[in-house]
Parts: structure tokens; sequence; C-alpha cells
């Protein structure tokens, strides 16, 4: 009996080792980019300004975030791939402004084939209503088949109805 515990000890050691060498999932992937360093000093997430990509599944591809620079009444928008990291894929930061003109909210968007992020985007917006949104895909192309995920928060639309004091 003690004869065969040293050759099942060893293909359990092997077994082990195989596991840990392979590589970790795309998701557990590590890029080394915070949103503050994308935006540059000074600017602070906001609160529920961090918020998943998801696709159709609820699968986490990537975070959109949000974050304020007090100093300069600067608003920035980035969106982070947790997955397709270092493959160019469309991504997609998106920063939308309330104004009060009739051409409706500004829109500001940094988008392309990009290996690790979108943005930044930044704009002016003191006491403003600002939505933010991201985009992660898993082709280079956002027309091509392939996965999409998006993710954001905001809603102006209820903000300036309560401002007004709209009871619709």
């Amino acid at each position: 009996m003690n004869g065969n515990v040293f050759p099942r000890l060893a293909s359990a050691t092997l077994i082990a080792a195989a596991i840990a060498s392979l590589p970790a999932p795309a998701g557990a992937a590590t890029i080394g980019y915070t949103p503050e360093q994308v935006c540059g000093g000074g600017f602070a997430r906001v609160s529920s300004g961090t918020q998943p990509v998801t696709d159709h599944t609820n699968t986490i591809r990537g975070y959109a975030y949000l974050l304020y620079n007090a100093r300069t009444g600067e608003h920035c928008a980035v969106t982070i791939k947790s997955d397709f990291v270092g493959t160019p894929t469309m991504t997609r930061a998106t920063l939308v402004v309330e104004t009060n003109t009739i051409f409706g909210p500004a829109r500001y968007t940094d988008q392309g084939a990009f290996k690790f992020y979108a943005g930044p985007v930044k704009a002016r917006a003191n006491g403003r209503c600002v939505t933010f949104q991201g985009t992660v895909s898993s082709r280079a192309d956002e027309r091509a088949s392939g996965i999409q995920a998006s993710g954001g928060s905001g809603n102006c639309a209820a903000d300036a109805m309560r401002r007004r004091g709209s009871a619709r």
C-alpha cells in the first residue's frame, strides 16, 4: 500500500503546478491605471461615480468612472477595461452635461480601439446635472458582431423636473 502513495502524491503535485501555471481570467487582469491617474491631479471620484460596464449576461467588462475637481470645477469621465485588456477594442467614455439651451445637453466623448481605457473626457459643469457612460466591446469596430457592454449613471430629467417643481 505504501508503494502507491508516492506516485499519487507526485501526480497531485504535478496537477496543482499545472493549474497554478494557467493564466488568470481576463477579468482578473490588473492594468495599473486608476481613474485618478487618467484624469490627473486634483480629481476625486464622486458619490456613485463608479459604475460597472456589463454585457447582456451581466458580466462585468470594465468600469465607468465620474470624477470631480473642486479647484477647477471640472468633471472627468473615464472607462477602464477589465476584460479584453491589452487588445485594441472599441472603448468609449462619455460625459453629458445639462445645458440651458435649445440644443439640448452637451455631450463629450472619447472613443477608439484602445488597449486599456478611454478618456479622460473633461468638462466644466458647475451646478449642472452630469451623467456619464462607458462602453467596452470585444471588437475593434463597434459595428462588428461581438460582445457589447455598457454602464453609467445619472438622471438629469428627474433632477430638472424637481428643480422646476414639475409633478409629472
